[in-house]
């Protein structure tokens, strides 16, 4: 009986430190985010340079996607190392392409969006490893509201219409808050399955875990600065 105890005590701290690793990187991901992206704000000369290349933003758009599915494939095999610099590196493109929502949108409006998106995604987070109800149909649900978010979007690109877009962003905010929690179950569950005795997996683990959780709050805070935010003057 104590052995069992031991190994359940065992068990909690791995779990506990696979998560604090998860939002530990995630919030690194999020700080790279935001200096890369006040960085090129602040600079005209790379404003125009980015943005004033045709194509570019697509390519940058593109790449990142790409990046994504490559990281999502591959984290199996390849070594901590390799999985860390690839987080940082999204994090940073990822930064240069959201530069434009610091040109367009007022900084008011940018910063009580990140901090509405901060305590939703909170709650959904704590709802997610503390639940006893299981999300997979839940997140299954809201999987397929993504899907369908994405052709509504490639479809608005033609159509123009701003009530579509509002549309389509208040069906995000739901979408993206039910993936949070969603997300955050399953990372709890992969902890709790993590081997104990193997580092490189958990590392790999939580960097993967960390950039779900990074595409579900930076999704939320767009989707709810095109809902609520204002332009600058």
């Amino acid at each position: 009986m104590l052995r069992t105890a031991q190994r359940s005590q065992s068990r909690t701290e791995v779990v506990n430190a696979f998560m604090r690793g998860v939002y530990q990187w995630m919030a690194a991901g999020l700080a790279v985010t935001a200096v890369s992206a006040f960085a090129v704000a602040s600079s005209p000369a790379l404003l125009q340079l980015i943005f004033g290349t045709p194509m570019l933003p697509l390519v940058l758009m593109i790449g990142l996607v790409g990046l994504v599915f490559y990281m999502s494939a591959r984290i199996g095999t390849m070594s901590a190392g390799t999985a860390t610099t690839l987080f940082m590196v999204y994090s940073a493109l990822n930064g240069v392409v959201l530069s434009s929502v610091l040109i367009v949108y007022a900084t008011a409006s940018v910063f009580q969006a990140f901090v509405t998106a901060a305590a939703m995604f909170g709650a959904m987070t704590v709802y997610g490893m503390t639940t006893k109800r299981d999300l997979t149909s839940m997140g299954s649900f809201m999987f397929m509201g993504l899907i369908g978010i994405l052709i509504a979007s490639v479809v608005n690109i033609f159509l123009g219409s701003s009530m579509m877009e509002l549309v389509i962003s208040a069906i995000g905010v739901i979408v993206f808050t039910g993936l949070t929690a969603y997300d955050s179950q399953q990372l709890r569950q992969m902890g709790e399955t993590a081997p104990m005795d193997d580092p490189v997996a958990i590392r790999r683990g939580t960097i993967l875990g960390a950039l779900r959780l990074y595409l579900d709050f930076i999704n939320l805070f767009l989707m709810l600065l095109r809902l609520f935010g204002g332009a600058r003057d």
